[in-house]
């Protein structure tokens, strides 16, 4: 048998259930199987593993069979709660807050032993609410960012996983359509149902009881997003998540559904097909092949990402920018030099004033792909970039190579060329001495403020969502 605390506390509780159930005190237990009262009373306590030899003389003292002594199921509600209290007063948590053990007697009333362990679990609640301090949040998503590009950004299993279902949904070639998606939700059980009441906090509902899955209307410009948030959505049933238990855990969940959508809109055979052909014929450009697939620009880039090393045997980099200059993702495994902050978090640092990145936002033209040449301490980069608009601002998607990579690439003729030296401040982070000598002791600017800084971290099961407004919002549709 385990010597688990857990199974030695509902060993001892059942124990100590025959024995009362019997009318047999600890005394006449013991001469019946020729052992100590007190250490029986240290086996019913759940502090001492008994031998099987022994067990087995209890069983028979007490007139029950073995196997029904070591069942695992508490022998009443009352050993319940007490079983229940123990393992909590033996948990992390507890033991942080510096208490001292409460131990059960027969007069403890079990209301009261209710009330502690109903304090317990919602303090563990809100514990795993308030998911991770932002800097934890910065940390995890660092080192999974750094996970991914060990692994070139590629992740095979959910590449086939993708594969098989478009296939099973009848799809053969060109862009997945909305028709297909809802079959493979009708082939896991699932229906899509769009609505305009769906919660704002969340992008999507799922209903495990009635199998639905609810989405915005279906009349959203493009119907891009909608085709990929029920990918995802299916995807956690594929992939067997859980509810996350951290913050490092829900952003694991969150790439893996985002990679298994971008490999349903774009499947590793016909994409890989498609950009090789390109490559062939040195003609390689994102917009062809977001094109092609019917996806947005930066979903395009991204899945290049995946596939450019494992299948093109090309390292590169990929950039979305905020028009303000500040980095909103990235990835590189092509020894680009991103601007990072003392954790090692990419995320809301400003990028090189020279890279195209940012100084597209400059250019009149934007509606075709720019490209420029950029010198830097870790050599010579090409790159395509494309700007947008979205409610929040403009941004920017770059798609990058080394020099000896571009010959593949529409736009490898290009004459635009610019240096950057940083990280170095004096390349674009320090004012001209000229002009910092004229006017640094005579400007007060009035800062603007951010004010993402000052709220605070998604909290919740799955940050950020509400889940009042969630279950308001299932009770409401579960009849219909």
């Amino acid at each position: 048998m385990t010597s688990a605390s857990g199974d030695l506390t509902t060993l001892g509780h059942r124990i100590r259930h025959f024995r009362t159930r019997s009318g047999l005190t600890l005394d006449q237990l013991g001469e019946t199987v020729d052992a100590a009262a007190s250490l029986l009373s240290l086996i019913e306590n759940g502090k001492r593993e008994p031998r099987l030899s022994m067990l087995q003389r209890i069983a028979d003292a007490l007139g029950v069979q073995l196997a029904e002594l070591l069942s695992a199921e508490p022998p009443n509600s009352r050993a319940a709660i007490e079983i229940e209290l123990a393992r909590t007063q033996r948990g992390s948590l507890y033991r942080s807050l510096g208490l001292p053990e409460v131990k059960p007697t027969r007069a403890t009333p079990t209301a009261t032993l209710e009330v502690l362990v109903g304090l317990h679990r919602e303090l563990a609640r809100r514990a795993s609410e308030a998911i991770a301090t932002p800097e934890e949040a910065r940390r995890a998503n660092t080192e999974l960012r750094e996970h991914m590009r060990t692994l070139d950004n590629y992740r095979p299993d959910i590449e086939e996983l993708a594969e098989e279902r478009v296939k099973a949904a009848g799809h053969e070639v060109g862009a997945l359509t909305h028709r297909e998606v809802s079959v493979m939700a009708e082939q896991l059980g699932f229906k899509l149902i769009y609505v305009s009441d769906l919660p704002h906090s969340a992008r999507s509902v799922t209903d495990l009881e009635n199998r639905r899955i609810y989405l915005p209307p279906a009349s959203i410009p493009g119907g891009h997003g909608l085709r990929s948030m029920a990918l995802q959505a299916m995807a956690h049933r594929l992939l067997g998540h859980e509810r996350p238990a951290s913050y490092a855990e829900f952003l694991q969940q969150r790439l893996e559904i985002n990679y298994f959508a971008a490999s349903c809109l774009m499947p590793r055979n016909a994409a890989v097909t498609f950009l090789q052909g390109a490559k062939r014929d040195r003609d390689l450009a994102v917009e062809d092949f977001r094109d092609a697939f019917g996806t947005t620009h930066e979903s395009a880039a991204l899945r290049l990402t995946n596939l450019a090393t494992s299948h093109l045997d090309m390292p590169l980099h990929f950039l979305r920018v905020g028009g303000d200059g500040a980095l909103h993702k990235g990835y590189e495994n092509d020894g680009l030099t991103l601007p990072t902050d003392v954790t090692g978090a990419i995320e809301g640092q400003y990028v090189c004033r020279h890279w195209l990145a940012r100084s597209a936002f400059t250019h009149t033209n934007r509606t075709t792909e720019l490209y420029q040449y950029t010198d830097t301490p870790a050599g010579t980069y090409w790159c395509a970039t494309q700007t947008g608009t979205m409610a929040d601002g403009e941004f920017s998607i770059t798609v990058g190579v080394p020099f000896a990579q571009a010959k593949w690439f529409r736009g490898r003729e290009t004459t635009t060329r610019a240096v950057s030296t940083c990280p170095d401040e004096s390349c674009c982070r320090r004012p001209v001495s000229s002009l910092a000598e004229r006017w640094s002791a005579k400007a007060w600017p009035s800062a603007r403020l951010h004010a993402h800084i000052l709220s605070p971290l998604p909290s919740g099961t799955f940050p950020g969502v509400d889940d009042s407004e969630v279950y308001e919002f299932l009770e409401e549709h579960a009849a219909e």
